[in-house]
């Protein structure tokens, strides 16, 4: 069967179109409603926190049921609906109570749909980073535009941008094709004897604490470019060189699976990870030394997520595929944003944002030092039998 490239692909442009122009603003947004980096940063943990819960309890029944596509499709169109409130609501327990019902549904859609790519593709799962290129082109084009907006028009705008992409998000998942689920016949095994091994347990420890270090850029980037007087433009396009930087990876990614292992891409990239943190908390002021950090995104996210999706997908056999992308997005991102987003949200102004990225840097540098000694150091041997066949 032929993969459906174009209509997998469209499902990440709009996805990750809808981050570049929700993420990048949003906190700008809520400043502009008068909230104080606390309570920003608790809207933030509330925004990803629920990560912890709701890809779980999605992935869990989407590998009971085997309906992935259903779920995908009737969370993202109430996550769309719900997003809607945000236009009539003001204060604080508004905003948190529509966040936590919005994201709840919204965090349930891309890891079912990462583990319908990744069935789509059998057995070449190494062209998943062809496919997820076109969500960094989509963040791209909205971080940019949205940017250009918002220099001339209020940010009241932005939830009504917003809702339109959520929109086309929810749309392109009607055009996503079934997977016919293959039945195993092998004894069933238990999803806790597979997370209990040491290599799993470190591995998903290293991704807590790699978005714990990203939560600093992902909730005060933009609030911190904008204190050093840099315009929202000049925001926009300083998140758009890391995706570009992203979208060079991904294009080579395919070639360096077969090339290096998973551990030692994702040592590489946190090496590189420490020198960024370290480079946006000491020389903010330094336009050259932030371009040559957003470049480092690309090794940062893009390199460390890539090595995330085949490291699940290595671990967790075919009928813990949705569990296991789940069990990652929902430990990472959710678990390790919403430790990250309180601790940047409470310490931001009391320690100062030059601290704040040093401890996002102090971060990486122990998940280096556990992945070096714990995180599986195999071969990809699943990728070598893709190269082979």
């Amino acid at each position: 069967m032929s993969v459906p490239y174009w209509r997998l692909s469209g499902f990440y442009l709009c996805y990750f179109a809808t981050l570049g122009g929700f993420i990048p603003y949003w906190s700008l947004y809520l400043k502009e409603n008068g909230f104080n980096p606390a309570e920003i940063g608790q809207l933030s943990a509330l925004l990803v926190g629920t990560k912890i819960i709701a890809p779980n309890l999605w992935g869990w029944i989407a590998d009971h049921t085997r309906k992935n596509l259903w779920i995908i499709r009737w969370t993202s169109f109430v996550a769309a609906l719900l997003f809607a409130g945000f236009l009539a609501v003001h204060n604080y327990m508004e905003f948190a109570w529509i966040t936590i019902g919005f994201s709840f549904f919204w965090n349930a859609s891309l890891p079912l749909y990462e583990a319908t790519t990744l069935s789509h593709l059998q057995p070449e799962t190494h062209r998943y980073s062809r496919i997820r290129l076109w969500g960094s082109v989509g963040f791209i084009l909205t971080v940019t535009s949205v940017g250009k907006l918002l220099d001339s028009q209020p940010i009241i705008l932005l939830p009504v941008v917003v809702i339109g992409l959520l929109v086309l998000t929810w749309l392109t998942t009607l055009a996503t094709p079934e997977i016919r689920s293959v039945s195993n016949e092998r004894s069933p095994v238990r999803i806790a004897s597979i997370i209990k091994k040491p290599e799993v347990l470190a591995f998903l420890l290293v991704y807590v604490l790699i978005q714990f270090s990203h939560a600093p850029y992902y909730v005060f980037y933009s609030i911190y470019l904008k204190q050093h007087l840099y315009s929202t433009t000049t925001t926009g396009l300083l998140w758009s060189l890391g995706v570009i930087a992203e979208i060079v990876l991904f294009l080579f990614m395919q070639g360096m699976l077969k090339r290096y292992s998973l551990r030692g891409i994702l040592l590489t990239s946190l090496l590189f990870a420490i020198l960024r943190w370290v480079l946006i908390g000491g020389y903010v002021d330094n336009i050259y030394l932030l371009m040559f950090a957003q470049l480092l995104h690309a090794a940062t996210f893009g390199a460390t997520h890539i090595a995330a999706i085949h490291f699940v997908h290595r671990f967790f056999d075919q009928q813990h595929q949705a569990k296991g992308q789940a069990l990652y997005h929902s430990l990472s991102f959710g678990l390790g944003g919403m430790l990250g987003s309180l601790f940047s949200g409470y310490y931001w102004e009391s320690l100062g944002s030059h601290v704040i990225y040093f401890a996002a840097a102090l971060s990486c540098g122990i998940a280096f030092f556990i992945a070096y000694i714990w995180v599986d150091r195999e071969d990809n041997l699943s990728l070598r039998k893709a190269k082979n066949s």
